[in-house]
């Protein structure tokens, strides 16, 4: 984080009247499909493709599930709205299991233990979108794996 991107109560002086954009040089993340996102994506056992822009509240992953993997059963303390491009499959969100599809949206709550699975017999892709940086940006983002047992 720059030193322009901290603030505190020093510079309420400096708070402007009017609203200026502020563009960064970098606007867009190109290929994102095919940037090298390895080790992350063994970290979370399937595919994860991570979209790198400069947004100071969303972020968005590109992930996947090969027919029959599943994803982690974990939970943070941020929200995700995942969008499923392709594919089907089920999710388990808290104590709803969901059955999904190419089309569909599915929301994942601040803490809910939740795991995702892929029920067809293609590649299930999806667009998932967090608010985790505006939460790193205070220091307060937190994220849990569940014991291996636990996900079963």
């Amino acid at each position: 984080m720059s030193e322009r991107d901290r603030f505190s109560s020093v510079d309420f002086p400096r708070v402007p009247a009017v609203l200026e954009a502020q563009v960064p040089d970098k606007v867009v993340h190109r290929n994102v499909l095919g940037g090298n996102d390895a080790v992350f994506s063994a970290e979370r056992q399937h595919p994860v493709a991570l979209v790198d822009l400069p947004s100071r509240v969303l972020s968005m992953t590109i992930g996947g599930l090969k027919p029959g993997q599943t994803s982690r059963l974990h939970r943070h303390n941020y929200e995700t709205l995942i969008y499923v491009t392709a594919g089907r499959g089920w999710s388990r969100i808290g104590s709803h299991r969901v059955e999904w599809q190419a089309g569909d949206a599915l929301y994942v709550p601040v803490w809910a233990w939740h795991q995702h699975g892929n029920t067809g017999d293609q590649d299930a892709t999806y667009v998932a979108c967090e608010n985790a940086p505006v939460l790193q940006s205070f220091g307060v983002a937190l994220r849990e794996e569940a014991d291996a047992e636990e996900t079963r």
